[in-house]
């Protein structure tokens, strides 16, 4: 219904408004229907982000841990849901105290209705509110790539609770809620700072604090995927959801959308293209892991400015885009020996931040009339002042990530990283007491899976393939699983 809606409405041309002169004040009688129909259109699509994130990851790891980061991932959308209508919105978009923060406007969504706010000024301002709660839900759960398969559940609920309310409540407040850096000249179209530089960067600090997976050297931290065509449908969610996080973020369904539509589609086509190319000179062959990695890095990069450039600036930046993000896995995995599962720390924030840099140089009052201009465009402070806004975001990730990691390290309780013994098991038992494929797990050798993957080309693959009933390997692991947590509640 909501796709009809949006193809079959009268549109009206409404610019985007920013939020300048803005007076708490909730405006009457201001609902554009079609502009209304396209941002709720857009939250549902990049709600649908998120269970895509869990497939994607989940097809790239072991399949010994493919409940366990599906788990995380929901859980966490539900954590972060209702954080964000109980008072984050609040917190980000409430009367501006300070520069630093949101006033308690609209805890729990007190004041909030069909009114509109400065911030939207053509839609309800409860459409706007759920528009803006997937933001908040996607950005700590974009991590779960970095601390996959060695993290406790109950750990990583605690982390991402804290990290929201320290991290992301202020920043967001600071350049899209009428903060200091909103004030200061600071732009970011739909979450290059916000989102991807802030969860990169405490990505690569949790990776990092955690320390390798068993058998990290072994496969040089490319540990095999078990399940590419499940990341694969997950690439192609995400794919499609992303028009919604760019386009929708023009709050209204007018010439902004189609810019932000363009210049995602070019920079992830592009990115598919340059990591493709980079692949088969590499290694001789595309792999389809490469194709997945390129598209969204690709995406994730020309975020923060899909509202500010014309298209074809979106193949350039997005070349330099994809060379960060494959030199960033090149030297952080591959150099430094630094354990970010799925490589999020590049793929999301060294892409971020290049996305981020880029208005400062190509942006054009032209595609929006009330962003900014770019040093091409003859305003060359616009450079320095991303510039700012990039590396206070940086700090402000980093300062707390790592403080709330070392009050982790004092709490019995809270231990970040499973026992040895867990890892090797695999998350799932342990967790959630299930498999994600009963029929391909062996009772006759419950540690198989700590290091080798099965395949056609798997040494292990025969020996991994003569099974007896499900039902039967199900109950084996099940109970090394609860005789596990027997030796470990007694330690």
């Amino acid at each position: 219904m909501l796709v009809s809606s949006c193809l079959i409405m009268a549109v009206e041309d409404v610019e985007f408004l920013s939020p300048d002169g803005y007076t708490g004040e909730p405006v009457e009688d201001c609902v554009n229907t079609g502009d209304t129909a396209w941002v709720l259109f857009s939250a549902i699509l990049v709600l649908g982000m998120m269970p895509a994130l869990a497939f994607f990851e989940a097809g790239l790891l072991r399949r010994k841990n493919t409940l366990s980061i599906i788990t995380e991932v929901f859980v966490g959308l539900a954590l972060m849901q209702f954080m964000w209508y109980m008072g984050g919105f609040s917190l980000v978009y409430g009367t501006d105290l300070g520069g630093f923060i949101g006033g308690f406007d609209y805890f729990f969504m007190r004041n909030l209705g069909v009114e509109c706010l400065p911030y939207a000024p053509q839609i309800p301002g409860l459409a706007f509110a759920s528009f803006q709660s997937m933001f908040a839900s996607v950005t700590p759960l974009l991590m779960t790539g970095a601390i996959a398969e060695r993290m406790k559940f109950r750990s990583f609920l605690l982390f991402i609770f804290l990290w929201e309310i320290l991290v992301y409540y202020p920043l967001a407040h600071w350049i899209w809620g009428g903060g200091f850096l909103m004030q200061w000249g600071v732009v970011d179209f739909a979450g290059g700072i916000v989102i991807h530089t802030s969860s990169g960067v405490a990505s690569l600090i949790l990776a990092i604090f955690l320390g390798h997976r068993i058998d990290f050297d072994l496969y040089h931290g490319e540990f095999p995927a078990h399940n590419i065509p499940l990341a694969a449908i997950g690439t192609a969610l995400l794919w499609m959801g992303w028009y919604g996080f760019n386009a929708g973020s023009a709050l209204s369904a007018g010439p902004l959308a189609a810019y932000a539509i363009s210049a995602t589609t070019v920079a992830s086509t592009v990115g598919v293209l340059v990591w493709s190319l980079l692949s088969l000179l590499q290694h001789r062959h595309v792999h389809t892991i490469a194709v997945l990695n390129g598209a969204i890095a690709g995406m994730a990069g020309i975020t923060p400015a899909s509202g500010y450039i014309e298209s074809y600036w979106a193949a350039i930046v997005a070349i330099f885009i994809v060379l960060g993000a494959y030199g960033g896995v090149w030297l952080l995995k591959g150099k430094l020996k630094i354990d970010d599962a799925l490589d999020v720390s590049s793929v999301h924030g060294i892409t971020g931040i290049i996305g981020s840099l880029s208005i400062g140089f190509i942006a054009t009052s032209k595609v929006n009339p009330n962003g900014p201009d770019g040093w091409f465009y003859g305003n060359f402070s616009q450079v320095y002042i991303q510039a700012g806004g990039v590396a206070l975001a940086i700090a402000w990730s980093a300062f707390w990530t790592l403080i709330l990691l070392y009050l982790f390290r004092f709490s019995k309780f809270f231990k970040l990283k499973v026992e040895e013994e867990i890892e090797i098991l695999g998350l799932d038992h342990y967790y959630h007491g299930d498999c994600a494929y009963h029929s391909l797990e062996s009772p006759e050798d419950p540690e198989l899976d700590a290091g080798e993957e099965t395949s056609l080309m798997d040494p292990h693959y025969n020996s991994i393939n003569q099974e007896t009933n499900s039902a039967a390997n199900l109950d084996y692991r099940l109970r090394v699983s609860a005789d596990m947590r027997k030796t470990l509640s007694a330690r």
